[in-house]
């Protein structure tokens, strides 16, 4: 990875967890998000209708289990964290940008890089 394929997003101290940066990579909008201590970076168009999916809401993953006939669903929130379209409601995984209902779906993701407290993108070039 070489330092001019490094977008500059910003300090990483001025993000809390659930707050989100925009930063243009060529043609792409990418929304850069902090959960839980962690940077992630896809791009922030909702491929169901073109929604700012990374302004969205940041949370756990509600999970739930089928036990049997007659039972309860037992549900949970794992350690998952799911930015969800502000639009419709469209939830992508964090780590993987694939759709929580139909893994054929699949946000482009990008990696992030902190160095000397500074958040930067790699437009993969």
């Amino acid at each position: 990875m070489s330092d001019d394929s490094l977008v500059k997003v910003g300090p990483a101290d001025e993000f809390a967890d659930g707050d989100h940066r925009i930063v243009q990579i060529g043609r792409a909008e990418v929304g850069v998000i902090k959960a839980e201590g962690e940077f992630y970076a896809m791009r922030n168009q909702c491929p169901h209708d073109g929604g700012p999916v990374c302004e969205g809401k940041v949370q756990r993953k509600l999970v739930g289990e089928f036990t049997g006939p007659g039972e309860r669903i037992d549900q949970h929130y794992s350690d998952d964290c799911i930015v969800s379209c502000p639009w419709h409601g469209w939830s992508f995984d964090l780590e993987t940008g694939t759709h929580i209902g139909d893994d054929s779906i699949v946000l482009p993701m990008y990696d992030v890089v902190v160095e000397d407290g500074v958040v930067y993108v790699d437009d993969g070039k």
